[in-house]
């Protein structure tokens, strides 16, 4: 990031005239493909065009008009170090870039003090560009307040992270989000094709064959820099076998995995895993494995999604399937005890067995009912014929006095009061009509009625 900044001007002299066509700084020779290509002008933006249309915020930013400080906020490659570039050529104004990475306080209010001495002695404003801003510190964020506050600096900070999740309320408050979505086939399939002609890619010097583009723009899954990154590697192996095409069988040579979008500190893990139990509440066995794969090759925690799964195995199946929570815990136990990658084997197993299963959230709610009962106050204490009558003193005060056993007569079903006087007649339990369950609805209630004396 370094060596794309714009150079701080030491004399302090004023602020260029504002212009709405940015000139670029030179990049230095031998720039990766993806940096040489990074776009001059909004016109050569690629994607984003519902952030970028006329009147939109962003453009409005990047041509000067708007003062704001945003947060850009989506997945790699997708061009928030490209807009923030764009923002401080367009903008007139100076740029300083600090990474989250190494940056710590000191260095935020260093830049900050001088930002409010340009701006009252030369009348020169600062862009302030901070990327992946999640990996602050609320320390490091709350720096920030104040000269965000005052305009003494406009923040355009980047994160691949909901800022929900990772960024501070105040900051969030005092912040414009944007969210850049991933590239879609045809505007990475565009990218490639200008990088192939374009001066400053390879200037028309290689062929790409239609299947070679087609496994680029895959493996790209929706990044930009993924795709130029795999496109230069490629070009590299075919000059060096002196090779005027790029085919399929070079790019598979020299990039052999697809791009996961996946991050297990992000809300990637939150969307992944609430889509992967949708999926298998749903019974949609196809979609709940492929989750399964993404975060598997991701290289999410296989407790984690062990877990998960036995949760799972009581919360949407229950008593549909008794042996649904059986499997779920094999599952976690064979993880444990192999590791992986063959403890991909199990999770698959158990994945497969509780999305096809019968469905039924009657232990969820039948619990979740209970315990709202509790926290209301509904307790009553308990009847005396249940109390533990295994102490001294016990028959004196009427515990156990009364209790019929319930193996003494036939059925094993004996009428008695179980529940205390404030909750009796109260059903927690509504068994569904499906799978296992079925048999239930028709038990529970003649259970009910037996120890009831219905």
């Amino acid at each position: 990031m370094q060596d794309e900044l714009f150079t701080v001007n030491p004399d302090l002299e004023p602020p260029p005239e504002r212009v709405t066509q940015p000139q670029t700084a030179p990049v230095p020779p031998g720039s990766p493909l993806a940096v040489r290509m990074r776009p001059r002008s909004l016109d050569e933006v690629v994607g984003q065009q519902h952030l970028l249309g006329e009147g939109a915020p962003l453009r409005r930013l990047v041509e000067g008009a708007a003062p704001a400080s945003v947060l850009l906020y989506g997945p790699p490659g997708t061009g928030k170090t490209t807009l923030a570039n764009l923002v401080s050529t367009a903008t007139g104004r100076r740029f300083v870039a600090l990474s989250a990475l190494s940056a710590g306080v000191k260095e935020v209010r260093g830049v900050i003090e001088e930002a409010r001495r340009r701006r009252q002695y030369n009348a020169e404003n600062t862009v302030l560009f901070i990327d992946e801003v999640h990996r602050f510190s609320k320390t490091q964020q709350d720096a920030l307040l104040g000269a965000v506050e005052d305009r003494t600096v406009l923040l355009v900070a980047a994160t691949t992270e909901n800022p929900s999740f990772s960024v501070v309320s105040p900051l969030l408050s005092r912040s414009l989000v944007l969210q850049l979505k991933p590239l879609t086939d045809d505007d990475v399939r565009l990218l490639i094709r200008r990088a192939m002609t374009d001066e400053r890619g390879l200037d028309g010097e290689l062929e790409l064959t239609p299947e070679a583009e087609d496994h680029l723009v895959r493996l790209a899954s929706g990044d930009a820099r993924r795709a130029l990154t795999a496109l230069e590697a490629a070009a590299d192996a075919a000059s060096a076998t002196e090779h005027k095409t790029i085919d399929l069988p070079i790019v598979e040579s020299t990039v052999d995995k697809a791009a996961v979008r996946y991050d297990r500190d992000g809300d990637q893990h939150y969307d992944v895993i609430s889509a992967f139990i949708k999926s298998i509440r749903g019974s949609d066995v196809d979609a709940a494995l492929h989750y399964l794969a993404r975060m598997i090759e991701a290289g999410e925690d296989p407790r984690f999604l062990a877990r998960r799964l036995v949760v799972h195995a009581s919360e949407d199946i229950g008593m549909a399937d008794p042996t649904a929570l059986q499997t779920a815990v094999a599952a976690a136990h064979a993880v444990q005890f192999i590791g992986m990658p063959e403890g991909r084997l199990a999770l698959a197993q158990a994945t497969i067995h509780l999305a096809t299963a019968p469905k039924s959230n009657a232990v969820v709610t039948g619990i979740d009912a209970a315990l709202a009962d509790v926290r209301a106050g509904r307790l009553g204490t308990v009847p005396p014929h249940l109390r533990d009558g295994h102490y001294a003193g016990a028959a004196k005060l009427g515990n156990a006095q009364g209790y019929r056993y319930p193996h003494d007569v036939p059925e094993g079903v004996v009428a008695q009061q179980y529940p205390p006087d404030e909750v009796v007649g109260v059903d927690y339990y509504h068994p569904t009509q499906r799978g296992a369950e079925r048999t239930l609805s028709e038990r529970v209630p003649r259970l009910r009625r037996s120890v009831r004396g219905g």
